[in-house]
């Protein structure tokens, strides 16, 4: 079986989690199954993607890149994925994006944010993504969700029950290449610290976040933010007082193996965001076993599975309650998130996706 794979996130300015989970299945469905010949294709690009996103297959390149790409596509039909791939017997669009092709076609789709949160999106990014859920809901065969709450997300949308499947992502093996005094060292950090992982934008709630802080007391760990600059609002740290500013550290995009230090290091990941197709970093923290606060009533408690404090993300005490409580329960919540982290492997979402694909072409 042979599956156009595509992989123009990995090009994008942020590539985000939606361009790990692609890259990580990538990496591991071919040595599952010899029966499937994944096909990767993208954009034309001149320069290579970030180290952390680079495709370990080979990509074949359409004549288009990025948003000309994606315009393209769903508006004329064209480039063909056929004509950088040959012929295949499925294409994967592994992002919300769909791309033109005659072959069947399955999809991956992380959330639905821009229905639920429109104000935390450009008006062009919110016609692209609405205008490429009906695409795929007149051409998809399977939806493949991230989580049980885009799985609900998309059947409220119009997608029959039968066209989706629950496919949740992972964690790979710890990846950590400096030590406690280097990372220290190269950031600027405090000895004990907070931490924050993730693109900058509205949805992830780091205004809270910081707002928090004032909670927490003098002697609470500082915060390390890590993570580029998306889109929309970022929290204007100039409106902080100077005592809450002098407890934050801005470290932009970091590189994976300092990655894994700053989560094995931390005191606590804090992550209360406001809506996630997955929440790629609390796997994370918790393979490391750093403890997690993160926000109940959304796919990050589904993630958590258990196993971190779950807090009301609107609200600010509750976060620094949160906070607190898992200082407090290091030992127990690391135990937990060890074990929570061994139990989702990206070996398993690659055996789903096989299955999915099997089902399609059949």
């Amino acid at each position: 079986m042979r599956v156009g794979y595509s992989l123009e996130q990995c090009w994008h300015r942020v590539p985000g989690g939606t361009a790990t989970a692609a890259v990580e299945v990538a990496r591991v469905l071919p040595s599952l199954r010899r029966d499937i010949e994944l096909v990767g294709f993208s954009g034309r690009h001149r320069r290579e993607p970030q180290a952390a996103v680079r495709p370990p297959i080979n990509v074949r390149q359409l004549p288009l890149a990025g948003a000309f790409l994606y315009e393209s596509s769903m508006r004329l039909g064209f480039p063909r994925v056929e004509s950088a791939t040959g012929r295949v017997d499925l294409v994967h669009c592994t992002t919300i994006i769909p791309f033109a092709s005659r072959a069947k076609m399955v999809a991956t789709v992380h959330d639905l944010a821009f229905l639920k949160y429109p104000q935390f999106f450009s008006r062009r990014g919110n016609s692209v993504f609405r205008r490429s859920l009906d695409i795929l809901l007149d051409r998809a065969e399977v939806l493949m969700c991230s989580s049980t709450a885009t799985l609900n997300d998309c059947r409220e949308f119009g997608f029959s029950a039968d066209r989706l499947r629950h496919v949740p992502l992972g964690v790979g093996a710890a990846l950590v290449m400096s030590t406690r005094e280097q990372i220290t060292s190269r950031y600027s950090l405090p000895e004990q610290y907070l931490l924050f992982v993730g693109t900058l934008e509205p949805r992830k709630n780091l205004a809270r976040l910081l707002e928090a802080l004032k909670f927490l007391g003098d002697d609470a760990p500082e915060l390390v933010v890590v993570g580029a600059g998306g889109w929309g609002e970022i929290p204007d740290t100039n409106s902080l007082s100077d005592e809450i500013k002098s407890k934050v550290h801005f470290t932009g995009f970091v590189q994976p193996g300092d990655l894994g230090a700053l989560y094995r290091f931390a005191e606590v990941l804090c992550y209360p965001s406001l809506m996630e197709g997955f929440g790629l970093p609390i796997l994370e923290a918790m393979s490391f076993g750093t403890p997690v606060v993160t926000s109940r009533g959304s796919s990050t408690e589904e993630v958590a599975g258990g196993a971190a404090v779950l807090v009301d993300p609107l609200n600010a005490e509750s976060i620094a309650g949160g906070v607190l409580e898992a200082i407090k329960n290091k030992p127990e919540l690391s135990r937990a998130g060890l074990q929570r982290a061994a139990a989702m492997t990206w070996q398993a979402t690659a055996e789903k996706t096989a299955e999915v694909y099997g089902q399609v072409v059949a």
